[in-house]
């Protein structure tokens, strides 16, 4: 069984948007705690980018994984 191409759109909406939410708050969270003085929001900005583009690797991996 073949991985046909309506998955694999559905895989690419699917991380790109799930990964702007996830990243996205994160760093306007990050952001907003940063710029009021606390410190803790450089933990949440720091990692913003990587963690959304985690969350569509591990979106494909469960694609592959069916192949």
């Amino acid at each position: 069984m073949s991985v046909t191409r309506e998955e694999i759109l559905v895989l690419g909406l699917t991380a790109g948007v799930v990964g702007s939410l996830v990243g996205g708050l994160m760093l306007g969270i990050g952001l907003g705690l940063a710029v009021n003085g606390a410190n803790i929001g450089w933990l949440l900005v720091l990692p913003a980018a990587p963690v959304a583009g985690l969350l569509g690797y591990a979106l494909a991996r469960k694609l592959a994984k069916r192949v």
